[in-house]
């Protein structure tokens, strides 16, 4: 029997999925995150899985890992010292930025601190033109006169990064030679190998995070590799990265910039999963936890991707307000609620939930363990939404009593109203905030969720999906098999992957058939080289080509996505397809140029797309009891039905309002909502309400 580990990492919880191979069978387990030494959840929460399953750890095969842990270095600044070399002349770029202003009439803006403060920016004399002429020679003795000073200083990373080195990296190349020779205590990062971006700005904050991050990723991924295999876990280790793929450990450690989304991309690439076996092309993906809430979009089976994000936003929906990174990653959108997510009176008198969590510790009040602050949870309890007894199928008992009182003293007594109904604007607040965001996010990408099913999971999306879906206008709400711990599913059903990028501006007339193969070959054989490996007999090779095109004189470009078999002749008709779905019309003869050129290649497990069944202790009763909660059509608590999640079967059917429990999460099913259960076992929801 061959097994596999998925183990997801968030800011509260801590998801586990075990999946055999041979027959389809999934164990989950939640627990509590250990935000202090998260290494320790997972070491602690393997073996528990594993008792469970009664799996000896030699069987698994493999452990696949998602990780918040890059996101929050850079957020909480708990990297290493890092300092940066940089042509002459241009050791102001990161305070410079953009030279834009998020928002306008704000005579207050502030912005992130760079990673490198300035008096760790040492300006190196080199100069490479914008054709890739070396036009200023790089001293060597400078470089070593500037590492050795670095060093000196106790610094532990590097980032090198030149002007123009996507087309000559040979300056950046030396520095990262003279560092591995004569100090390889330093971790170095070079902008081009990160992913060598034409604008300087962008390009050179990714190397930095790269480089700061880099020692503190190291260190975690050596912690975990000797806890799991003092563990008796002899099996391979993947770490998911942000664009969907897994990669091994050496690999991550060279990019840890690479993991900034690494869980929330395995619970959308499951969504296109799911999706896939239910032949629905298009879905929104939402997944919600203790911290945050994600929302993304899969079009045509496939979940959208983007080579952009930020970091440490100042304003968390202003675009800008953050340290940007060019990596492939799929094309979330994140707000800051979640079940920790920390509600308050506002400067406006009414209330304002997150983006500040309670975490893992103190945790919501009615953890018990000292929180004092009302949090989306306290809410929910108070609500009627979930069972104190039964919080994490039981192992762990929530404090209604202790809610209540958070609410009441932080919301309803400044307020002036009862604290159901302050509860009800925290849960109703939540809804709002991440209805808006997907509205905006969708809108901007032209996809229209109306016509479309969500796929909801996480702890803490199943409480809040249909009513988020009445107010987006969508008819169809899937609750999948294992919804509390879906992103930790995905991990399981993530390739090995790795995406290339080359920077090379390029005429399309210029171009000739020849050229255009060679540049793609070039790129794929470079990303299977980072592979490590070939294909194993149940996994097949798919390569994905893509390229940046723009009208000559544009100053930003679209993204073309190539089918299989397409050749340099098709180029202008996609680029006119791709062009047209984003401005509505076209320039027909008009001067192309190329500007990118992405290529990834990802090993597919035969397994990828099969169904699963949930190993737990069949429920004796679909509905194993009743209890008061609040539905807004009633105006105050009323009693619904519980269901035992694990007690229906294929073809069942039933109407809101209603709770469905499992050990995870909850499904708080709307007023004139209608239930059904697949063959799969999956929870399919009709909204009342929803677009036709």
């Amino acid at each position: 029997m061959s097994y596999r580990v998925g183990i997801d990492i968030g800011g509260t919880f801590t998801d586990f999925a075990l999946l055999s191979e041979n027959d389809g069978r999934l164990y989950i387990h939640k627990q509590l995150t250990t935000p202090g030494d998260p290494a320790r959840s997972v070491l602690t929460g393997v073996p528990r899985l594993l008792d469970r399953a009664a799996i000896a750890p030699s069987e698994v095969s493999a452990v696949v890992h998602g990780t918040t842990l890059v996101t929050n270095a850079v957020i909480e600044r708990r990297g290493a010292k890092t300092a940066m070399l940089v042509t002459e002349g241009f050791g102001d770029v990161l305070d410079i930025a953009r030279e834009r202003r998020y928002d306008m009439y704000d005579l207050t803006i502030t912005y992130p601190a760079p990673l490198v403060p300035r008096g760790l920016r040492y300006e190196i004399k080199e100069r490479i033109g914008p054709d890739g002429t070396v036009l200023v020679a790089l001293s060597e003795g400078a470089i070593n006169e500037a590492l050795t000073d670095l060093v000196g200083r106790g610094i532990g990373a590097v980032a090198v990064c030149f002007l123009n080195s996507p087309v000559n990296p040979i300056h950046e190349q030396t520095v990262a030679r003279i560092a591995a020779e004569k100090f390889p205590q330093l971790f170095v990062s070079t902008s081009t190998e990160v992913f060598p971006f034409l604008r300087e700005y962008e390009r050179w904050t990714t190397a930095t995070m790269n480089a700061y991050t880099g020692p503190l990723f190291d260190q975690y991924l050596r912690r975990l590799e000797d806890g799991l295999r003092e563990a008796g876990l002899i099996g391979d280790l993947f770490i998911m990265s942000s664009s969907g793929g897994t990669v091994a450990p050496d690999v991550a450690r060279r990019f840890p910039v690479r993991m900034l989304e690494s869980g929330p991309a395995a619970g959308v690439l499951q969504t296109a999963a799911l999706g896939r076996q239910l032949k629905r092309p298009n879905l929104l993906s939402f997944d919600m936890g203790g911290t945050t809430a994600k929302g993304a979009l899969v079009r045509n089976d496939l979940p959208l991707k983007r080579y952009e994000m930020e970091v440490a936003r100042v304003h968390e929906f202003r675009a800008g307000s953050g340290l940007p990174a060019r990596i492939p990653v799929i094309d979330l959108i994140e707000i800051g609620s979640g079940g920790g997510s920390i509600a308050a009176v506002d400067a406006r008198g009414t209330i304002a939930v997150g983006p500040h969590s309670a975490g893992a510790v103190p945790g919501p009040a009615c953890y018990g363990q000292g929180g004092e602050d009302p949090t989306l949870t306290d809410a929910n309890l108070t609500l009627g939404y979930l069972d104190a007894a039964f919080f994490l199928g039981g192992e762990m008992s929530l404090d209604a009593a202790a809610a209540a009182r958070a609410i009441d003293s932080k919301l309803g007594t400044p307020l002036g109203i009862e604290t159901l109904r302050a509860a009800w604007g925290v849960h109703e607040s939540v809804n709002e905030d991440i209805a808006r965001a997907f509205r905006n996010h969708a809108s901007e990408r032209g996809f229209d969720y109306r016509a479309c099913a969500m796929v909801a999971f996480g702890g803490s999306g199943p409480a809040h999906a249909c009513r988020v879906a009445r107010k987006l206008r969508v008819p169809t709400v899937i609750f999948p098999v294992g919804a509390g711990v879906m992103s930790a599913v995905g991990l399981l059903a993530s390739p090995l992957s790795f995406e290339t990028f080359h920077a090379e501006r390029l005429d399309l007339d210029a171009l000739d058939q020849d050229g255009f193969a060679r540049r793609f070959a070039a790129l794929i054989d470079e990303a299977i080289a980072f592979l490590g490996r070939k294909p194993e007999p149940d996994e097949t090779t798919v390569i994905r080509r893509r390229i940046d095109m723009r009208y000559r004189g544009q100053g930003y470009e679209v993204e073309v996505d190539l089918p299989d078999g397409a050749a340099l002749s098709d180029l202008r008709d996609l680029f006119t397809t791709a062009y047209e779905r984003i401005f509505t019309k076209s320039f027909p003869g008009e001067a192309l140029e190329i500007t990118n050129w992405k290529a990834e290649v990802s090993l597919v497990r035969s397994t990828a797309d099969a169904t699963y069944h949930l190993e737990v202790p069949p429920g004796k009763d679909r509905i194993k009891g009743h209890r008061p909660a609040f539905f807004p059509e009633h105006g105050t608590l009323r009693t619904a039905p519980v269901y035992d999640r694990y007690a229906l079967s294929t073809g069942d059917t039933f109407d809101g309002p209603a709770l469905v429990e499992e050990k995870e999460s909850t499904c708080v099913i709307g007023v004139g909502d209608r239930v059904t259960v697949d063959d799969a076992g999956n929870i399919i929801v009709s909204v009342a309400g929803g677009a036709s």
